[in-house]
């Protein structure tokens, strides 16, 4: 049975964000980066890759100054999922994002999600709206026309290929 990959199906997901963090904190199998958002209008990519596995994070902001995110990217201790997330520590992004994607190679997402905020000092996230963002099998990315400019936080959980015995 293939899990949801919608936005509305979030509720579904909330329990596994938390095992998301534990197999993605875990020293083997995961890798956590800072990188810098940087305003300007120009395109911009920030890419990680765990053995087969890969995350790139690309997009466009205005606005402001540079921006210290991150990205964690981890593989489950049975290797049969691939976590993706992307997102600024301080909770919320005060640059106007003209555009992003996040794309995994290795993997097909089978949950991914959005949020204007990210959870900080006792706030929650807040998601971003269905038709602001779109989930293919290895994107999440913004809807032209759609998105509303803010962006603080990604999650992909992908699948990835398991040859069975």
């Amino acid at each position: 049975m293939a899990a949801p990959r919608g936005a509305g199906a979030w509720w579904l997901w909330a329990g596994l964000i938390p095992v998301l963090v534990l197999f993605a904190a875990a020293e083997e199998g995961s890798s956590t980066a800072e990188f810098d958002v940087r305003p300007g209008g120009v395109v911009h990519s920030f890419s990680r890759s765990l053995g087969d596995y890969s995350c790139t994070f690309t997009y466009a902001a205005q606005g402001g100054t540079n921006e210290r995110w991150q990205m964690s990217i981890g593989v489950s201790e049975d290797d049969k999922l691939f976590s993706c997330s992307v997102w600024r520590p301080q909770g919320k992004s005060y640059l106007f994002f003209t555009q992003f994607k996040a794309e995994v190679k290795g993997a097909k997402i089978e949950y991914g999600m959005a949020y204007s905020q990210a959870a900080t000092g006792g706030l929650s996230d807040i998601p971003l709206k269905a038709e602001e963002f779109e989930i293919t099998k290895t994107t999440v990315s913004h809807k032209e026309g759609k998105f509303h400019s803010e962006l603080s936080k990604l999650v992909i959980v992908a699948k990835t290929p398991h040859d069975e015995l």
